[in-house]
């Protein structure tokens, strides 16, 4: 039996339909709730907007992830197109780098670049989900996640716009249960009280 902690953090990945996905689960979650960080697959300069929308909308702040700052509670950090975006341990706190480098899976940002991140400094204290998308990115930073103990969720195939990054991650045994999109905020929420 691995043991398990409070959840400190939620991971979220999605592309194609992500943005639609997206704002039918951030403004449905409650607070408190712990740091978000999110990558959608996006063209640089509407990342940006798109947080701003999200923000808008929510209850949390929603922002687009900036290199160097530090991730707090109740707020979710969408990777600015154009760069990859992952998760630096700083003494004992959490912050974002956001980088240029080659696309993985023909993506940048890319989903599984902080998913292996998450997996490696949060461990079993992180929840992933996978959304609506094109390929495969995600599903080997999902798996990791897994491994290390993390509850993962992934869009249902009759919700999602392209079943497949939630199929690819389904199919290599990382997501533990398919969620219409619909009820994902709250199955967020339910594994969160899980481990409160």
């Amino acid at each position: 039996m691995i043991s398990v902690g409070k959840i400190s953090l939620i991971a979220i990945g999605s592309s194609t339909g992500g943005t639609e996905a997206l704002a039918r689960v951030l403004p449905k979650l409650e607070p408190p709730l712990p740091p978000i960080v999110i990558v959608q697959h996006i063209p640089a300069g509407f990342s940006k907007m798109f947080a701003e929308r999200m923000n808008h909308e929510s209850k949390i702040t929603v922002k687009e992830g900036e290199h160097g700052e530090f991730i707090y509670p109740n707020y979710a950090y969408v990777a600015p197109g154009g760069l990859h975006m992952e998760l630096v341990k700083h003494t004992d706190r959490l912050k974002i780098r956001c980088f240029m480098a080659p696309p993985v899976h023909s993506c940048r940002p890319a989903v599984d670049v902080l998913f292996k991140t998450v997996a490696k400094l949060v461990g079993d204290a992180a929840l992933g989900v996978i959304l609506t998308g094109i390929g495969h990115d995600g599903a080997a930073g999902l798996l990791e996640m897994k491994k290390k103990g993390s509850p993962t969720l992934g869009q249902d195939e009759a919700t999602s716009v392209v079943y497949g990054m939630p199929k690819s991650a389904f199919e290599c045994g990382a997501v533990d249960r398919q969620v219409p999109i619909d009820n994902m905020a709250l199955a967020i929420m339910s594994e969160i009280n899980k481990r409160s």
